[in-house]
């Protein structure tokens, strides 16, 4: 009887020793992740530039492309080729009006862009705006409406899952388990996308100015509501060295919404929201520049004067 108690708390030991591995090794590349984002977090915290009340270089990202739709606008459209209109429009007011201001664009035609090349550009040619244009969707037909995302905590169920949508795109990436720039990033993991949301842009309280007009503006339209600013985790926002935005212009999958988003027309007004919220970002970002006071020229004393009396020269 001994001996058969004894075998018997040996398999418990085994099945427990054994789960205990199971969970550690389930949790390892969770880890991995976390330790990750701490060391990238704190490395790139000591790269990043100080906020410049200059607003001279933008970049423009439109979302999706290539072999990445998006979102399905009920056969009519897709979510990449709204993205791609509304940005080029974009992109030229803003060349046309703001001649100090530098254009710059993830993509230009109907390419696939990796998530981390996006920041990346914006990073390498030191932008001070990063503006991400993408369309929303769900199963609900009815919901509609402008969201601005800005990179933080998931507030609501409902963010995270736009989140969730939009970091999906990391999957039609080549081995994307394996690039260093993600550091084993899941975007199937609900912890992974908890954690990733810890790191935060210290660019927070400027991307929510930007973000507050671009909301603003697109209601402005009364073409789409603005269902707000909101914070979630985005993985082409997390490494942004500048203020930076994601904007969800309205549902695809709203007929309403989708009306406008179709139309170069309802393109066009949704840029030149977004160009009045740009312009007005920069004129209030730029007033705190320092004024420079013109040098006038000397005053000519009485003695100088070029009008003064010559006294005629005596014979």
């Amino acid at each position: 009887m001994k001996g058969r108690k004894l075998l018997s708390g040996v398999q418990t030991a085994a099945n427990d020793s054994t789960m205990n591995t199971s969970v550690q090794s389930a949790k390892l590349p969770f880890l991995i992740f976390f330790g990750f984002l701490v060391v990238s977090f704190f490395s790139f915290q000591s790269k990043q530039k100080p906020l410049s009340d200059a607003v001279s270089v933008i970049v423009i990202d439109a979302g999706h492309g290539g072999k990445d739709p998006g979102c399905n606008g009920a056969g009519e459209i897709f979510e990449k080729q709204v993205t791609l209109g509304v940005a080029l429009r974009l992109g030229k007011l803003l060349q046309d009006s703001l001649k100090d201001v530098k254009v710059l664009y993830t993509r230009k035609t109907d390419e696939f862009i990796e998530l981390y090349k996006r920041p990346e550009l914006a990073n390498k040619n030191n932008a001070d705006l990063f503006i991400s244009i993408h369309c929303n969707s769900n199963k609900n037909t009815t919901a509609a409406g402008s969201e601005t995302y800005l990179m933080g905590l998931h507030k609501t169920e409902g963010n995270l899952s736009v989140a969730k949508r939009e970091n999906a795109a990391i999957t039609l990436e080549t081995n994307y388990q394996n690039n260093a720039s993600y550091g084993g990033f899941d975007p199937e993991s609900p912890e992974g996308h908890i954690i990733f949301t810890l790191v935060q842009n210290a660019y927070m309280e400027a991307s929510t100015g930007f973000a507050s007009k671009v909301e603003y503006q697109i209601a402005k339209t009364g073409k789409i509501k603005s269902r707000g600013v909101k914070q979630a985790g985005f993985l082409v926002l997390w490494r942004t060295a500048m203020p930076s935005v994601l904007v969800e212009i309205g549902f695809l999958t709203n007929p309403s919404d989708r009306a406008v988003l179709k139309t170069p027309d309802g393109q066009k007004q949704i840029a030149t929201a977004l160009f009045k919220a740009v312009r007005e970002y920069k004129k209030e970002r730029e007033s705190r520049l320092p004024k420079t006071t013109p040098v006038s020229p000397p005053k000519a004393s009485g003695k100088d004067t070029i009008n003064k009396q010559i006294s005629p020269v005596r014979p």
